[in-house]
This record gives C-alpha cells, structure tokens and sequence, in this order.
C-alpha cells in the first residue's frame, strides 16, 4: 500500500478496508504490520501536541518539571527518560509521540467517539511499522535484531540511548521509532497502544513515510455512515466505557449512549435492506 486513500462506501465495505494487507506469508497466518490512528476529521493531520504548541525547544523544560513535580507521585521504578515521556504523554503532556494503536477498530472508536463532529467525514491512518526498521541508526537495529522484534521498549532503547539528544544524534538522517508504552493502568492495555516518536520533533510523520519506502494507506469514513459504526462498535463493546476505565469514561459513555439525536435532527436514516430495495412501491 503506497499511500492510497480508500473511501468506504458501507459497514459491510469497512470491514475488508480495515483488514487490508494483514496477510503475514512467512507465518501463514493474518497477522498485519501496521498500527492504526483514528481521526474525528479527514482535514485533521498527524501533528503531535508537541508540533500544536509550536514550541519544540521547549520540550527539554516541559519535560524536566514534569518530572520534578510528580515525583511523590511516581513509583521509583520510572528511571528511563522513555517511561517518563510515555507518562507524560499519558497524562496530557504536549510531548513529540503519537498515539496509535495495533487495533483498527479502536482506532475506530476514536474516528466516530466524537458526535459534535459527525457532519465531517473521518479518518483513520495505517503505517506499517516494520517498514520503517530500515531507516533505523545501526545502534538501534543491532537491539532489535537481537531482540527479534519488531517494536522497541523503553527498556530496548535505554540500551542505546538515555535522553532524547543522544537520540537525535544516533543517525544524520531523520528516522521513526514505534515502541510499546509501559502497562501504566488499564487505558493503555485496553487500547493496544503504541507510540510514535520522530528522532526531529518537527517532522510530522505523515511527511516522513511519503518520502520512504513505507507502506501506509488512508481510510475515509464518510459522514453519512458515521452514526451506524458508532452503534455497531457500541455493539461490539468497543466503547469509552472499556478504553477509559473509571467513572469518567462511564460518564462519557453514557451522556453519548442515551442522547436522542432525533431532537437535533442528526440521527441517520434507516437503510434499507437488499429485498426492501427492489421491492416496488404500490404505484409502480
């Protein structure tokens, strides 16, 4: 997949589109190399909350304090700069990672999660990670041969590099990490999450692919279709209520569950059925 833009035409249409490329030959078996991204609108681009503030430079300092304030509040096992940065990103911290995850229904969830939104067509992004091994500096792909893996952990990358400068200065070249979050509560496990993280904070990875051979695709999720996966994923429990363990995700689940759009004029027309369609109506 070379960047293609696939729209969806239907649910039925969705679920072949999510699953697209994740045959594995070498184990016969359907195992897909990309991670996913869910986005509330197709104009949204893969901007990390680090490229939002627009203050790169200040990363260095956002993180520092972070890490000075929440001391008391940290086990003392957080001795990497890498589970820092994941708990900060965590917690709302503007940091240079992206969330993605391995399942494309939860990146899903996150495309339709929003319903002020619904009148803009979603999307989601597929990158396949193991592509991007290739552009790694050699000190990083000697660890994850070795490893035989094809995602980093904070432990893996503390072999090579303890701070985010070290990092950047592995490799001239700019280059992509994916590498899997420390189980931190139960959101992260639940969301089969994974991070992103760019050796230049100001490179936005969607430009990065484009430029290298990485496999990676788009899929447009059309406004008008929005209301039906929303319930059918509800249906299938993929809901705040699980991704966002505790009250608040309760809570959100809830006020968006039992809202009745037809007082808003929002709720989506019933389609009809294939014997429906070619039934005549009593004047023909």
């Amino acid at each position: 997949m070379n960047g293609e833009s696939i729209i969806v035409k239907s649910w039925e249409h969705l679920q072949e589109v999510l699953y697209i490329d994740s045959w594995n030959e070498q184990l016969s078996r359907f195992r897909s190399s990309y991670v996913y991204r869910g986005l509330e609108d197709s104009q949204f681009q893969l901007t990390t909350t680090l490229n939002r503030l627009g203050e790169s430079h200040l990363e260095k300092h956002l993180l520092r304090n972070f890490r000075k304030y929440s001391q008391k509040q940290i086990s003392s096992e957080y001795t990497s700069v890498w589970n820092w940065l994941a708990l900060a990103q965590h917690h709302g911290l503007p940091t240079r990672l992206l969330d993605w995850t391995y399942s494309p229904y939860i990146a899903l969830h996150f495309t339709t999660a929003d319903f002020t939104k619904y009148q803009r067509d979603g999307m989601i992004w597929a990158i396949n990670y193991v592509d991007t091994k290739a552009y790694l500096p050699d000190q990083l792909s000697v660890i994850i041969e070795e490893e035989g893996s094809h995602i980093f952990t904070a432990e893996m990358l503390g072999r090579v590099a303890n701070s985010l400068p070290e990092l950047s200065k592995l490799k001239k070249d700019d280059f992509a990490i994916f590498f899997e979050p420390p189980s931190i509560d139960d959101r992260i496990v639940n969301q089969y999450a994974v991070f992103s993280m760019m050796s230049n904070p100001n490179i936005m990875i969607s430009d990065w692919v484009k430029k290298r051979e990485v496999s990676y695709f788009k899929i447009i999720i059309p406004a008008h279709l929005k209301w039906e996966i929303r319930d059918k994923l509800d249906q299938s429990n993929i809901n705040e209520r699980v991704l966002f363990p505790g009250l608040d995700g309760l809570a959100t689940w809830l006020k968006r569950h039992y809202r009745d759009m037809r007082l808003e004029g929002q709720a989506p027309e019933k389609k009809a059925s294939p014997d429906e369609a070619e039934k005549p109506s009593e004047g023909q």
